[in-house]
């Protein structure tokens, strides 16, 4: 089960110095059902990344409640994974001793680790690197050691944040595509970050488009294509045209 509540949640930084406060979220409620792929979208500075890190519990709200079957999130936990635009990954350790990280902080033996760790390594098809350092891999191939590194944990939520914003055009294509095909095999709930409404698009079932800082729903789009999806498609490049035009009110709105 994977089913996440979303319910008033409002965020609020306070700075530093003096008494100004900075609201980057104001009263979001969505519910992303069990095995769902939701994209979020918005403007730069509307909150999504703060959303997405609330919802992992490396964050806290300053009002509203957040739930993952019914039980409140108040902190990290390995139910919900997390895969940053930044891969993240040790660099003085191996793919397969990244991905087994997590197993072995959770107290699994290293034996055992390492035999878990290495289906996911063959799922996201680094298994003849599993032995190469970072540095040694393309960055296409690190964001796949880190996603394999939170599948490992099989968590409930694959949490994603612009993790492959920093790719070209083809292998950012090539990702998305192998990532339906986990995400499909898998049936695991994920919420993904993005600034791309082609990749939106291609990817999820339903597009939450946010609004300018502070950051709120200002419409739920369904995307109601097969897959997979002909990316120049006239259904696609309809819908494209849509979610533009409400990135574009917000726009005008500052």
């Amino acid at each position: 089960m994977g089913r996440v509540s979303i319910k008033n949640v409002s965020r609020i930084f306070t700075k530093k110095e003096g008494n100004g406060v900075t609201e980057a979220l104001r009263d979001v409620s969505f519910d992303v059902e069990d095995g769902e792929f939701i994209c979020i979208l918005g403007p730069s500075g509307c909150g999504k990344t703060t959303l997405l890190r609330i919802i992992a519990g490396l964050e806290t709200q300053t009002s509203g409640e957040i739930t993952l079957n019914g039980v409140p999130i108040t902190g990290p936990d390995p139910k919900r994974g997390m895969v940053f635009q930044q891969y993240s990954l040790f660099p003085w350790r191996t793919v397969i001793d990244n991905v087994t990280f997590g197993l072995e902080m959770q107290g699994i033996s290293k034996a055992e680790a390492r035999k878990h760790a290495e289906k996911y390594i063959d799922l996201v098809g680094l298994e003849q690197f599993k032995n190469s350092y970072p540095y040694e891999l393309s960055g296409g191939m690190q964001q796949r050691a880190a996603i394999a590194r939170a599948l490992a944990n099989e968590p409930e939520v694959l949490l994603m944040d612009e993790p492959f914003g920093a790719l070209d055009a083809q292998t950012r294509n090539i990702l998305q595509d192998e990532l339906l095909k986990i995400w499909e095999q898998k049936h695991i709930t994920c919420i993904f970050v993005t600034h791309s409404v082609d990749e939106a698009v291609v990817l999820s079932d339903r597009i939450l488009v946010m609004t300018t800082r502070p950051g709120r729903i200002k419409e739920i789009v369904p995307v109601d294509l097969p897959r997979p999806r002909r990316r120049t498609s006239p259904e696609v490049n309809s819908l494209r045209d849509r979610v533009l035009k409400l990135l574009e009110e917000e726009r005008f709105k500052r």
